[in-house]
């Protein structure tokens, strides 16, 4: 009896020790969350007051000013050489600072309502042997809610709650290159680089800007070969008028199927900060002209 006694005595001691310990455990993982949530929204701030600083710089460079003022295709192409890739240390900060044109892609949102526009797209997707369809299917992507549910695609089928008002990001074209890849049993996406490609925004206003043009978006606005995309983008900043291209009548008569410009002084700057294993991107439009930031977006 007193063995047994014992041996519930020994079992209550170890049920008493496996809680303790599994209450500890649980108390220093909610610590430690705790002071991850509070590093992180330290390092957010951090990120905030430098992003602030950055703007303020823009504002008032004299540099910036000037490219504003004389609206010189040759001063912001210069500014944006000597500003391509900037680091520095602040406070025990690393940052490092990107400035490139924010114009210097396609927003997708250009397809809406543009056949012509839409069957350009497809002569070049044809040159990668990529279904018509995948137009299609961006044009669903972009289309808003309908009522009578006419898409051109079963994308919303499978995802009902996806986002269809534009295209708001790579990770929401990435579903949307998933759904072609698994539909038509095609792997052709592969071949093409969207991430300099695409440009993600709400805005239908935007141009491209021919002196910032990546060599992936000179080859679809022609549909052309990629030799001659990259000597078109290997002359950038030289570009002031038609002329100044360099293309023949069938280039040009492509071209202006598009919505293109000479001089759009509006940048992209991306800013990444670490500091002891944190790290922290912020990134943002300017606009030149109108000396402000938009489309913010804060990456931990």
């Amino acid at each position: 009896m007193r063995l047994q006694r014992n041996a519930i005595a020994l079992l209550i001691t170890i049920m008493f020790v496996i809680v303790i310990t599994v209450a500890i455990g649980f108390g220093l993982k909610q610590v430690n969350k705790a002071s991850t949530i509070v590093k992180n929204e330290n390092f957010m701030y951090q990120s905030h007051i430098i992003v602030e600083d950055v703007l303020n710089i823009l504002q008032t460079s004299q540099e910036v000013k000037m490219i504003a003022d004389d609206n010189s295709t040759s001063e912001l192409f210069l500014f944006l050489s000597q500003a391509a890739f900037i680091p520095f240390e602040s406070s025990g900060l690393e940052i490092i600072m990107k400035i490139s044109s924010a114009r210097a892609k396609f927003n997708p949102l250009k397809l809406k309502a543009n056949q012509v526009r839409q069957d350009a797209i497809k002569q070049y997707l044809n040159n990668y042997m990529i279904n018509s369809q995948y137009v299609d299917l961006l044009v669903d992507n972009i289309s808003g809610i309908k009522e009578d549910n006419s898409y051109n695609s079963s994308i919303f089928d499978e995802n009902p709650y996806q986002f269809r008002d534009y295209i708001a990001s790579s990770k929401h074209l990435e579903k949307i290159n998933d759904f072609y890849a698994k539909e038509f049993n095609d792997n052709a996406l592969s071949k093409i680089e969207f991430d300099n490609l695409f440009y993600y925004s709400d805005d239908n206003s935007t141009k491209i800007d021919v002196n910032y043009a990546t060599p992936e978006v000179w080859e679809m606005l022609l549909s052309t070969t990629k030799e001659r995309a990259e000597f078109l983008s290997n002359a950038a900043g030289s570009y002031t008028d038609e002329a100044s291209l360099g293309l023949n009548s069938d280039e040009l008569e492509r071209l202006a199927l598009f919505d293109t410009s000479y001089f759009q002084p509006i940048l992209f700057v991306e800013v990444e900060i670490s500091q002891n294993g944190a790290s922290s991107s912020v990134s943002f439009e300017y606009d030149i002209k109108e000396k402000k930031g938009s489309n913010f977006v804060y990456e931990l």
